[in-house]
């Protein structure tokens, strides 16, 4: 009977597409909500400022470009998402207030935090001028010539009061930009031109508005062009105006703020009857109230713990392997998901995100990260590789001589020699399809298999053996002048189940490979010596990788630490090793289960 494959099935790229968007909506938090709403937000003012820095221009251009600012943010479409943004930005900042656990910030954060709060009072008097004008009393919308004047001449210290409200929101927007972006590969290149917009355009909007100021009053020193332009509020009007926006707005934003502070003790007292639970980690244990995260609980404590974005679960440093029962632990939220999903965590149910996790029972945990970590891990390292098994073919270069070369040269010209070898013997691998791992001194460990079947892995190994003999037979030739003899090497390959992962102390941490298969390669790689050949392959390799086992000199040899021989080939022209990839042996069959 014969037994045919199963269909591949075909996943087309618009199913795709579908499943990652379904996948980024279902990663989409409050706080994502809170920064898009940011985001719109601080598109208007970036254009409220530059028009205010035209200034320095004329008081003409100013106005020319506040006509299509106007027309733009007028648009009904527009407008609704502007104070949608505003309002929903606002209520999300006072709900943050409430959910905060600890007030542990730092002078950046509180300062972003003061900042935030003090806005809407800052802004409440011109708004009121500009828009409550306009809704309550059918005032046609004011351009820049009323509030100039008012400010500059009526009302002197409401200039100083609008330079305080620029300076504010400019630098609160700039601190929530700055948390955002700098855990984005491309700030590092980009902080300087960002920098450079921060700090120049708020001096720039004041020096505009004042110069504009100027023109206006001398333009208002004429009649005509005051009547026209001018449209003073009457005083039964800004009377109205100054109670909502001086007395009962600040009153209720103020008891607004109170609730918030009554609200959280009220939440302490209620945690206090729910009991505590018991948080272990690697040396200490703290009891914490539940309802609190695994973040927040070592804030409290003052337990170290990395967490770069400060909690916003967008950096993913304050993961935690949890190592007691997790029968008890709430699933990730969608928001969890998506970032371990990011960083390549998410099929280990161990890994969780301390920023995300409340628990409800006692828990162990083991931070995975350094407390010390910055965002420079975040940007140069997006995915973690925690420990696993898989099938890896194992490749040991190692370049001979090498200790001789440095007896007879400069150390500059021996280091040069070096790292033209390890480049050809990299390349060979590079485009054979593997991964160059580790340099150790002279010599190279490069991984097949990381992302394709065993089979392919090894024919990639094999085509890299061949690979890295062309390449070192180039830079013989052309180092030909400066050496007294062709660079010679030595290759071993075996392949099998290893153990793949990040390695290391800290911040000191490789992605290799670990067991019995690696070291087995590196015992082939040292035993090419006493068999006079450059390549030592495997028999595991060589019938996985479909060649004749006809085809190359068999040996049997004995491994240091190993019981029984292994069989092997010895290749001594590894540029012929490319051509036996195209002879395939008849591949054994698989095994089928029902």
């Amino acid at each position: 009977m014969t037994l045919q494959a199963p269909a591949i099935v075909d996943v087309r790229p618009a199913d795709a597409a579908a499943s990652g968007i379904v996948t980024w909506l279902r990663g989409i938090g409050v706080r994502q909500v809170r920064l898009a709403c940011g985001l719109v937000m601080f598109s208007y003012i970036f254009s409220h400022f530059f028009n205010h820095a035209l200034g320095n221009f004329s008081y003409a251009t100013m106005e020319a470009w506040l006509r299509f600012h106007v027309w733009w943010w007028r648009i009904p479409v527009v407008n609704v998402t502007l104070y949608a943004a505003a309002t929903v930005h606002f209520g999300l900042g006072l709900w943050a207030l409430y959910q905060r656990r600890t007030f542990r910030y730092t002078f950046i954060e509180i300062t972003q935090l003061i900042f935030g709060l003090s806005i809407p009072l800052l802004l409440a008097s011109h708004l009121g001028t500009v828009r409550l004008s306009t809704l309550m009393f059918g005032r046609d919308p004011p351009l820049y010539a009323s509030p100039l004047l008012a400010y500059w001449v009526a009302r002197p210290h409401m200039m100083y009061v609008q330079f305080v409200l620029l300076s504010v929101a400019w630098i609160h927007a700039c601190i929530g930009l700055y948390f955002w972006l700098r855990l984005k590969p491309f700030y590092r290149w980009a902080w300087p031109l960002l920098f450079a917009i921060a700090v120049l355009l708020p001096p720039l909007a004041m020096t505009g508005t004042h110069r504009g100021a100027h023109e206006v009053i001398a333009l208002a020193a004429q009649p005509q062009w005051r009547a026209e332009h001018i449209s003073p509020i009457s005083p039964p009007h800004r009377a109205a105006i100054e109670n909502i926006t001086l007395y009962y707005f600040p009153i209720a934003y103020g008891a607004a703020i109170l609730l918030i502070f009554a609200a959280r003790g009220i939440r302490i007292l209620l945690e206090r009857r729910r009991g505590s639970i018991t948080v272990t980690y690697p040396g200490r244990k703290v009891r914490s109230p539940r309802g609190l995260t695994l973040l927040e609980t070592s804030l409290r404590y003052n337990v170290p713990h990395a967490s770069v974005c400060g909690g916003k679960a967008r950096c993913s440093t304050c993961r935690v392997r949890v190592i007691s029962d997790r029968g008890a632990l709430p699933p990730p939220t969608g928001r969890e998901s998506f970032v371990l999903a990011r960083v390549g965590a998410a099929a280990n149910p161990s890994i969780r995100l301390a920023c995300q996790l409340r628990p409800r029972a006692d828990v162990a945990v083991i931070p995975l990260l350094p407390a010390n970590v910055g965002a420079d891990f975040v940007r140069n390292r997006n995915r973690i590789h925690i420990g696993e098994e898989h099938y890896i073919v194992s490749m040991f270069i190692d370049m001979r001589g090498s200790t001789r070369l440095a007896e007879t040269r400069l150390p500059f010209d021996t280091v040069f020699l070096i790292n033209r070898f390890l480049e050809a013997a990299s390349q060979a691998v590079v485009d054979s399809g593997g991964q160059p791992n580790q340099f150790v001194g002279d010599g190279l460990l490069a991984l097949f298999g990381l992302d394709c079947d065993p089979a392919t892995a090894c024919r990639q190994a094999i085509r890299a053996a061949a690979l890295v003999a062309s390449n070192v037979e180039y830079m013989n030739h052309e180092l030909a002048s400066e050496l007294q003899q062709p660079v010679q090497f030595g290759i071993g390959i075996h392949g099998g189940e290893v153990i793949i992962g990040d390695i290391g102390f800290r911040d000191h941490t490789v992605f290799t490979a670990l067991g019995d298969p690696v070291n087995v390669a590196a015992r082939l790689q040292d035993m090419t010596k006493a068999h006079n050949c450059s390549v030592i392959i495997s028999e595991e390799v060589y019938r996985r990788a479909g060649i004749a086992p006809d085809r190359l000199a068999r040996t049997e040899v004995s491994i240091r630490g190993r019981d029984q021989a292994m069989t092997v080939c010895t290749v001594t022209e590894p540029a012929l090793l490319a051509s036996l990839l195209g002879e395939q042996a008849e591949p054994e069959p698989a095994a089928i289960s029902a």
